[in-house]
């Protein structure tokens, strides 16, 4: 059974950073491309970025480029995302997901980003 559990998220002062983990299980994680996706309330999916199951091709949203970071660590199972420079519009429930469109996902972690 896929598990994908995602951690780091909470209250940051727009400006703050968070480091976002998904610890993965279930299936062959260095295999995979992996992205993440987020859902702010009362809105859609949306993908924010993606990687290459080798660690190559980090891909973003033109809405985080240069604020966000992806990056894989496959020795722990674990994908990664830095948020940087976050704005409030940035507040959204995050999810690492196995495909772009995020139908394979974990349950998400909550970033909020107020002051």
């Amino acid at each position: 059974e896929v598990q994908l559990v995602e951690s780091g998220g909470g209250l940051v002062q727009p400006g703050g950073s968070l480091r976002l983990s998904c610890v993965a299980s279930g299936f062959t994680f260095s295999g995979n491309a992996m992205h993440w996706v987020r859902q702010a309330p009362g809105k859609g999916l949306e993908w924010v970025s993606g990687i290459n199951s080798d660690g190559g091709y980090p891909h973003y949203a033109d809405s985080v480029k240069g604020r966000f970071t992806i990056s894989r660590d496959d020795a722990r199972n674990t994908l990664y995302l830095q948020l940087n420079s976050l704005k409030t519009e940035d507040t959204a429930k995050y999810y690492c997901a196995k495909d772009s469109t995020g139908r394979v996902r974990g349950q998400g972690t909550q970033v909020t980003v107020s002051s």
